[in-house]
């Protein structure tokens, strides 16, 4: 008499993860229509109840893909300040894994649960690529950088990109620049790189 085998019960930050990365997965693929409790569940390859049982409902599921993803974006700002210490400071770097991150369905994701009332709570999420770009500014000689335009310059390009999956496109085409939409991002980002490096003063 054969038996079933086994299922090795998850512990539940081990299982929320892998509930979480399913989630991200559709979230890149099909955008926030696609995060739905049944079709994460059938990805992560367990029960609708599983899903339910560690968020509850769809809307406890969409808030936690976005702290989730907060916590992606602050270890990937902790990663880029950290290489800005041991080296020279990288605007085009930081700006390019922000765009990319937004691109993985984000920018929708954030846009949608704002408009439900959701709102980030905690540390200013970029205050370490503020910190770490003043410092750069007062490194290169800037003369009494005020921190207020360092900040305005980060929420500027912060914003820019988080918004460019969504409605870059049409305000390039509104400009008279047309093509794929990949191009189109790469030259934003390529601008945007240039601008900030002339703002803030850092070759």
């Amino acid at each position: 008499m054969s038996r079933k085998p086994i299922r090795a019960r998850r512990a539940p930050e081990v299982a929320r993860a892998h509930i979480l990365a399913a989630a991200e997965t559709l979230l890149a693929q099909g955008g926030v229509d696609a995060v739905q409790m049944r079709a994460v569940a059938r990805l992560a390859g367990i029960t609708d109840a599983g899903v339910a049982h560690h968020f509850v409902d769809r809307h406890g599921l969409l808030t936690a893909l976005i702290a989730y993803g907060g916590d992606k974006l602050r270890a990937m700002i902790d990663t880029t300040v950290r290489d800005w210490l041991e080296n020279e400071p990288d605007i085009g770097a930081l700006l390019a894994n922000l765009a990319g991150l937004y691109r993985q369905g984000y920018s929708a994701l954030a846009v949608a649960l704002h408009a439900a009332g959701w709102r980030e709570a905690g540390s200013p999420v970029l205050e370490k690529v503020v910190e770490a770009l003043h410092a750069a500014r007062l490194a290169a000689g800037v003369a009494a950088p005020d921190i207020l335009d360092t900040r305005l310059a980060v929420a500027a390009f912060h914003h820019a990109l988080a918004t460019d999956p969504l409605f870059g496109t049409e305000f390039r085409r509104s400009a008279g620049i047309s093509g794929a939409r990949d191009d189109g991002a790469a030259l934003q980002l390529a601008w945007w790189t240039g601008v900030m490096k002339q703002v803030l003063g850092i070759s």
